[in-house]
């Protein structure tokens, strides 16, 4: 069971680390809520053909819970995507990359506070660590700069989506156990529909591009990669080792989305980048060591 949620979350964290690097590659090519709804118009599309026969299989416990449904797949997969997409308008992807690694923080905090769902020492440390990190990508390696409020915008709108997809994770918990397709289908058809406002408010301001060849070509592969399988992965990851330590692999992110961004951006890492590589990976492996501690004593 590890071993496949293991492949599972890591194949996850390489498409989410893409995505990052898609949506810096997309600046000029297409605008960020323009991405954030042409990815889910393709996305639903793709998602009714193969699995329409099952949501209406489905749709029974579909109704009963579609309200809730409805909010985690704006919330997950819209409100996210268009904070991240919008915060690389102004920031590096490495950047982002690193500060994504907070989303487990932010999950791991939330389970405690509304759940009261523990968490070892070990898992405490790593959550410790990783905040160090993600503080001292966030200040540009001069924490100081935090104590000031000096923080990048694009920074800043990047731990919005932090917070975003942390409160989604918590709350999957919640939903249905049904199908993954049809889950997909309700969760998608709801991202669609949250990103139309968007949409319009960026058509409205006059900061609308609409999709060249490449933009098209980025909107596809986040429509494949980071919106349909990552977000299945994800989903499986979630239901076979729990919340707390399926989020503590977003911690990868950072180390796909740093490669990525030199090797196709050829973006500059400097020495904090490297230090914050180093506290985010000892952080994952400190709070998955306790993380599976704490199962097996619950055994």
């Amino acid at each position: 069971m590890y071993r496949n949620a293991y492949l599972l979350l890591v194949l996850t964290t390489l498409f989410w680390g893409g995505n990052t690097i898609a949506g810096k590659l997309a600046v000029g090519h297409i605008s960020p809520m323009m991405l954030t709804g042409l990815r889910w118009v393709f996305a639903v599309g793709i998602l009714l053909a193969i699995g329409h026969r099952q949501l209406r299989r489905d749709w029974p416990v579909v109704r009963a819970n579609l309200p809730l449904m409805i909010a985690l797949g704006a919330v997950g997969f819209t409100f996210f995507n268009a904070a991240m997409y919008s915060g690389l308008l102004y920031t590096s992807a490495v950047n982002s990359s690193i500060e994504q690694a907070g989303i487990p923080l932010v999950t791991m905090a939330a389970n405690f506070l509304l759940f009261r769902m523990k968490v070892s020492w070990a898992q405490i440390a790593g959550f410790l660590l990783t905040l160090v990190g993600i503080a001292l990508t966030a200040a540009h390696g001069d924490l100081s700069r935090l104590a000031e409020l000096d923080v990048n915008i694009g920074d800043f709108l990047t731990l919005l989506a932090v917070l975003i997809y942390g409160g989604y994770t918590v709350f999957l918990r919640y939903k249905p156990d049904i199908h993954w397709q049809s889950t997909m289908i309700v969760f998608a058809a709801s991202a669609l529909v949250a990103s139309i406002p968007f949409m319009l408010w960026e058509s409205a301001a006059g900061r609308a591009i609409l999709p060249d060849t490449r933009g098209l070509a980025i909107g596809l592969y986040t429509v494949i990669f980071p919106s349909i399988l990552a977000q299945i992965f994800y989903m499986r990851g979630v239901e076979l080792i729990g919340p707390n330590r399926a989020s503590l692999f977003i911690n990868l992110i950072p180390v796909f989305g740093a490669v990525l961004s030199v090797v196709l951006l050829g973006e500059q890492v400097f020495a904090y980048h490297a230090l914050a590589f180093s506290l985010v990976l000892a952080g994952i492996v400190l709070a998955e060591w306790g993380g599976r501690r704490m199962a097996a004593a619950g055994r």
